[in-house]
């Protein structure tokens, strides 16, 4: 097919939608209605004779042949991109974005950035706190900072392991002080518990004090790490955090850690498309983030 007859708006149109594994999603990125991204997609298969999607009880899947076109298309529309972003200098005159999972956002980078800016005051920061997975693209953050098991979690993306976090309980000291005592970690059961997500991360730190069988009692649940921070320095109850989250707060005595027993629970990442080709200001955030990560031990502090 000659490039002048490439169906450009259907090949951008089925990228969304394979790469994103949903109709609805690739019409919200798109800024175009559902019906319009089915209808692209279902004229490119016409063009190509063959299905690129089985559809299913709300949800697609690809099929081989979509697959197959997937990966290049999304190879070259990356290439692309990078491409004219290098050209038009988008990110130059001194800015830089970074996306940061919440909770980072809020408990480490926000508290540690003047110290960047200090060192970098010609580079101004813009920090979008978001968890969703980015493809760094066009009006997306140039690099990112995220959580995870491991650096298999972002495809077509390099990463770079900044530390591991090892969760701790923490409670305010006046509310220890009037509380049951805390002897033992059994001695927790008598507080109200705050989570983040779900009960399944106390539930390990009991096992690993050798309560593998506690019954958790009295709960507030949240969705994000800085939120399950800010409950406990209200007195709302126990929290397990972040050790490096909660490290000033001890330090200061806002906080104490009735027991030193910890649980790993994954890392923190560094992301990026391609650190070879990060702009002057990313790379100078990326040096300081690492030498900031390396001086503390990995722990973040």
């Amino acid at each position: 097919m000659k490039r002048g007859r490439l169906p450009l708006t259907a090949l951008r149109t089925f990228e969304a939608a394979g790469r994103l594994a949903s109709f609805t999603l690739a019409a919200d990125e798109l800024a175009v209605s559902q019906a319009a991204v089915s209808r692209q997609v279902k004229e490119l298969e016409a063009e190509l004779g063959k299905p690129l999607f089985e559809r299913r009880h709300r949800s697609v899947r690809l099929t081989p042949d979509g697959q197959a076109l997937l990966d290049v298309l999304s190879r070259s529309f990356d290439a692309m991109d990078a491409g004219l972003a290098e050209i038009r200098g988008r990110r130059g005159g001194g800015v830089l974005e970074i996306s940061a999972e919440p909770s980072f956002a809020a408990c480490w980078l926000v508290p540690h950035l003047d110290d960047f800016q200090s060192d970098h005051p010609e580079i101004d920061v813009v920090v979008q706190s978001d968890g969703r997975l980015i493809e760094f693209r066009r009006h997306e953050a140039e690099i990112a900072i995220r959580h995870g098991a491991d650096a298999s979690a972002w495809p077509r993306v390099q990463a770079e392991r900044l530390a591991e976090v090892e969760m701790v309980p923490v409670v305010m000291p006046c509310l220890a002080e009037d509380g049951p005592p805390l002897n033992a970690p059994a001695d927790l059961l008598a507080y109200t518990l705050l989570h983040e997500e779900n009960r399944s991360a106390w539930h390990r730190w009991f096992a690993a004090a050798g309560l593998p069988d506690a019954s958790l009692g009295r709960a507030q649940i949240f969705t994000e790490g800085n939120l399950v921070l800010q409950a406990a320095l209200r007195g709302h109850g126990v929290a397990l955090v972040d050790r490096s989250f909660a490290a000033d707060d001890i330090a200061e005595g806002r906080l104490v850690q009735p027991f030193a027993l910890s649980i790993p629970f994954g890392a923190y990442w560094l992301v990026a498309r391609d650190f070879k080709r990060l702009s002057p200001e990313a790379r100078a955030f990326r040096t300081w983030l690492l030498d900031r990560m390396a001086a503390k031990g990995g722990d973040g502090v």
